[in-house]
């Protein structure tokens, strides 16, 4: 089996039985905010794209490129299509063009034409991704391979259950913006980002001691920023709170609790593996080109600037009514929410700006009052959650109907952000789901979580303690860290107070928990 690297996410895998593209990002996403880091714009993505199969694990951006796909991966490709709750990524692709699609059922092995087989793992929490995200296993003559990317299973048995797997490619740097853009003192925010990194590299950690193979392969990270407003975020100033620690750090985190085989794929770079080996080539050496790092983004931020400028300026579209639009989208969306409307529990203001971002003079402020289900101008209230960015950002999601501003605005990182009290995970999925089906899903999917009884309890130290997280359900008898009283689910981070039951980093999380006694 080899396995040609293609930047951030992005794979080649090629068998004897056939060939399957993952994740083909080239295009800058979110606002011309990330870029794939290393530049993989001048790989020969004609050849790259004459496949057999084509697999794009969720609608993240910087994972379905548009574009890309419709220019160069061959519209004869079958889609390996997760099982997901709504038909948006099969919709998407079919308007790019491809017709043949297998719909994959989750944690199923398909046999394809040769004997190749795959399985889709799909995880469909409204907090997955944008409404979904998966993994991708595959097998051919004995070889496994686990394309993890971005998702975050619950644990790793299922593919362990079929067998070694001799490469696992998983997902190790940010791919958010806090702490980044939150208002705060810049020692917290270098504490807050110190906190989130070690978390992700823990994570990581967890995920490839379950599983074992044979070779790890750091991939889905980090994104590199190239518009000047936006520099400060690439990890190149030597500050230990930056969320986006590249390849090279990987390694080098990853040697310090014991880790020999990584495996660091630049675009260009082949491994062809076997039963007992990984052999590597690469188109430029691997040490230098880290070494050279600050030089290399100075340089793609150069070839860049244009397409920066041009995307910017698509962007103002002064003639729309932002109030009146978010009105007539919006209130319709917040009478019929329950659960999400409910867990935010306050109004959201964002102001708007003249810049493309938070700097600059505020030309409008609007709330989403949620109790009160209703789009107003701001009324010098307090609110629970306030957003300042570009009017000209919020024009043009407006233009383009975007029913996700996760997966638009919030990942660009072109905003700031201030709350009251702990983080409200209900926020940002009331505002990925600006559509009807994306709504009713995931007013079910509450609907149904906040009903599901769970009765397993599990020993955590000196606690017996419900075995499942409250927040998306993670083993905490696998993710649970206990320090002193207080419980941390290492799958998202989620902080518990034993003796009380309260989350401590959301709202609407209590947890079960009952001192054991010394008898």
């Amino acid at each position: 089996m080899r396995i040609t690297g293609t930047g951030h996410a992005s794979m080649r895998i090629d068998t004897a039985a056939g060939s399957i593209l993952c994740d083909p990002w080239v295009n800058p996403a979110y606002f011309a905010s990330w870029f794939p880091f290393p530049d993989n714009s001048l790989l020969d993505w004609e050849t790259l794209g004459d496949v057999d199969y084509l697999y794009v694990s969720h609608l993240h951006r910087d994972h379905f490129d548009a574009k890309n796909l419709k220019q160069h991966v061959n519209k004869k490709a079958t889609v390996l299509l997760p099982e997901y709750p709504t038909s948006q990524l099969e919709d998407e692709l079919r308007e790019l063009g491809f017709t043949s699609f297998l719909r994959t059922r989750s944690n199923e092995v398909h046999e394809l034409d040769g004997g190749l087989k795959v399985m889709i793992q799909a995880l469909i929490s409204p907090t997955d991704g944008p409404i979904g995200d998966s993994a991708l296993w595959v097998e051919h003559d004995g070889i496994r391979v686990l394309n993890q990317n971005d998702a975050r299973p619950t644990d790793l048995t299922t593919f362990a259950e079929l067998g070694h797997v001799h490469a696992h490619m998983l997902q190790f740097s940010g791919a958010i913006w806090y702490p980044m853009v939150y208002e705060l003192p810049e020692g917290a925010k270098r504490a807050f980002g110190k906190q989130k990194r070690d978390r992700q590299f823990d994570r990581t950690w967890r995920y490839i001691n379950d599983l074992k193979a044979s070779y790890v392969f750091p991939i889905a990270g980090p994104p590199c920023f190239l518009d000047d407003e936006l520099w400060q975020f690439n990890d190149i100033f030597g500050d230990e709170g930056n969320i986006f620690p590249d390849q090279s750090v990987f390694i080098r985190e990853y040697a310090q609790v014991g880790g020999t085989n990584g495996v660091v794929l630049l675009p260009g770079s082949v491994s062809t593996l076997t039963q007992d080996t990984c052999a590597t080539t690469h188109p430029t050496d691997v040490d230098e080109f880290f070494a050279n790092k600050v030089q290399h983004l100075e340089e793609m931020r150069e070839r860049k600037r244009g397409i920066i400028e041009a995307e910017k300026a698509s962007w103002r579209h002064p003639e729309i009514d932002v109030l009146g639009e978010l009105k007539k989208r919006i209130e319709p969306l917040l009478e019929e929410s329950i659960y999400m409307a409910k867990g935010v529990g306050g109004p959201v203001r964002y102001d708007l700006t003249d810049s493309f971002g938070p700097d600059g003079e505020i030309l409008e402020s609007i709330v989403v009052d949620f109790p009160g289900k209703q789009v107003r101008p701001y009324a010098d209230e307090k609110v629970r959650y306030r957003f300042k960015t570009g009017r000209a950002l919020v024009e043009h999601l407006i233009h383009i109907d975007e029913g996700d501003w996760v997966n638009s605005l919030f990942l660009s990182c072109r905003f700031s952000a201030a709350r009251i009290g702990q983080y409200n995970e209900f926020v940002y999925s009331f505002f990925k789901c600006l559509s009807e089906e994306r709504l009713q899903y995931a007013e079910g999917w509450y609907d149904e979580h906040e009903r599901e009884v769970d009765a397993e309890d599990t020993v955590i130290g000196d606690w017996d303690v419900q075995r499942r997280c409250p927040h998306l359900k993670a083993d905490l008898s696998r993710f649970g860290v206990l320090d002193g009283n207080v419980l941390t689910c290492q799958l998202h981070g989620w902080k518990f107070d034993l003796p009380s039951g309260r989350c401590l980093t959301g709202v609407g999380h209590s947890i079960r928990a009952s001192k054991r006694s010394d008898g």
